[in-house]
């Protein structure tokens, strides 16, 4: 008898895979909500929460609430298969994006969805809170050790949100590749293209490494793969940019007197003010505070330049002044943002950075490149750095999720030669284990290039026919 009740088991186990099955540790579900962003009335659209584990190593934790907004391409042929971005950052909102809907081709396809990483602006919880940004102001205010505040920041904007209830070990990029494939099973998304630029370029990767049966394609701007260890590449990488920079210099300028040998200035004077500080008058509630900068300052001026794509040109005139003294006119900028605004990475980017690369790189190799760059010693290009790590504790992402893989997926990869965070050497290399890749080099550009008519017409393309060649039809745009 007790033979015959295993058989009837185990036959409608097989016949009905219900009876063993184990059942999932939750369902994901999806509850409507309020637009957080205005939506161009001609579409139709859809707002939405995709309610998901905090953390899905805890069997009994709690829920986030991660906002998506879905338009709805007009086109009765639309093609079924959307186009889905989320923000880069780590840490950036991604659903201002939809907002320009009209502006971009692809909506003339297929449907477009925005989605609201885990830990950033609209997504609930929000991993934001004041605690760094004031810490960092009252460090300027006081001329106190900047790197000391930064650490006594980070202890109390963690102590905030883990009063909040907010479990830090749930915010990496597992959990959001994990929320990505939520979002698409439960809209019952069967082929997607994936839109992802810097950090989620190499998100976007990493979803289509985990399960790459949804996906059909993928497009990828400036990308920072997650087998790429930034923190220790991110000072060469701004100063091959600088070196694209200065050889245009060369090659270019009629004004030798100012720009002749601004490579060899540019080492000599930034290598000369290690130890130096300088100070700046700023009135803050009626008083005269004399503020005190220093190199890491003025470096982290050049730096943001390049980010600055319709200002890349005149880094080299910024260069000269510097070098002769003229701080103020941009120090001045630098010191009003840090009283008026936030400062500091969000809590969003401390997790990611610090589960994703510092849990991974060796300081050993970092700091190596003081060698070659002697002007970089002490100096922090990344605002997220090993001690602030130390003290926010977030533990590593799997170590699968940093290993390089394979894949026949077409993928458009785009970067410009004067990116000073993800070289162009990056989409190289993904292109050598993504054969059916193209890949876009932006002349006199720097990071995240496409936008703007010719980058929307250039991703339309690309997802109409991804297995095409792209062809720009721009000389400044190098197709390879």
């Amino acid at each position: 008898m007790r033979m015959l009740l295993v058989l009837f088991i185990v036959v409608t186990c097989f016949i009905q895979n219900t009876y063993c099955q184990k059942k999932p540790a939750y369902i994901p579900r999806i509850e409507p909500c309020d637009c957080a962003v205005k939506v161009d009335s001609n579409y139709s659209h859809q707002c939405a929460y995709l309610v998901v584990p905090e953390n899905r190593k805890k069997a009994n934790g709690k829920f986030v609430k991660l906002p998506f907004i879905i338009v709805k391409s007009n086109n009765p042929n639309k093609r079924k298969d959307p186009l889905l971005f989320t923000a880069g950052g780590p840490g950036g909102s991604s659903l201002g994006w939809i907002t320009g809907a009209r502006n971009r081709g692809v909506i003339n396809d297929r449907d477009c969805i925005a989605f609201e990483q885990r830990g950033t602006h609209f997504a609930i919880p929000n991993l934001s809170s004041d605690e760094l940004s004031d810490a960092i102001r009252e460090s300027y205010r006081k001329n106190l050790s900047k790197d000391s505040m930064v650490i006594v920041g980070v202890k109390r904007y963690k102590q905030a949100l883990e009063k909040k209830g907010i479990d830090i070990a749930g915010y990496n990029t597992d959990e959001t590749v994990a929320d990505i494939h939520d979002l698409l099973q439960v809209l019952q998304i069967d082929s997607v293209n994936l839109f992802g630029g810097s950090y989620s370029g190499g998100l976007m990767l990493a979803v289509l490494q985990k399960d790459p049966s949804r996906i059909r394609s993928l497009v990828l701007d400036s990308p920072l793969p997650t087998f790429i260890p930034i923190d220790e590449d991110e000072p060469a990488n701004f100063n091959e940019a600088l070196a694209i920079l200065f050889d245009h210099c060369d090659k270019d300028s009629t004004n030798t007197a100012l720009y002749g040998n601004l490579k060899e200035k540019f080492d000599h004077y930034f290598s000369s003010i290690e130890n130096k500080a300088f100070y700046y008058p700023y009135t803050d509630s009626g008083r005269v505070l004399n503020i005190e900068y220093t190199r890491s300052d003025l470096l982290n001026i050049v730096v943001n330049a390049f980010y600055d794509q319709a200002h890349i040109k005149d880094i080299p005139y910024l260069i000269t002044q510097m070098i002769q003294g003229n701080h103020q006119p941009y120090i001045k900028e630098v010191i009003e943002n840090i009283f008026n605004g936030g400062n500091g990475p969000s809590g969003m980017r401390i997790s990611v950075y610090c589960a994703d690369q510092t849990a991974y790189h060796e300081e050993s190799i970092l700091r190596q490149v003081y060698g070659p760059y002697p002007y970089m010693k002490g100096y922090h290009i990344n605002d997220v750095y090993r001690e602030m790590c130390d003290c926010w504790k977030s533990p590593p992402i799997q170590a699968q999720t940093k290993k390089p893989f394979y894949s026949t997926k077409p993928v458009l990869l785009a970067d410009g030669e004067m990116d000073p965070a993800c070289r162009p050497l990056y989409i190289d290399m993904i292109h050598h284990y993504m054969p059916n890749s193209h890949r876009l080099l932006y002349r006199n550009r720097s990071h995240m290039v496409l936008g703007g008519v010719i980058g929307n017409t250039i991703i339309r393309n690309f997802l109409n026919d991804p297995f095409k060649k792209i062809e720009s039809g721009n000389k400044d745009i190098i197709s390879y």
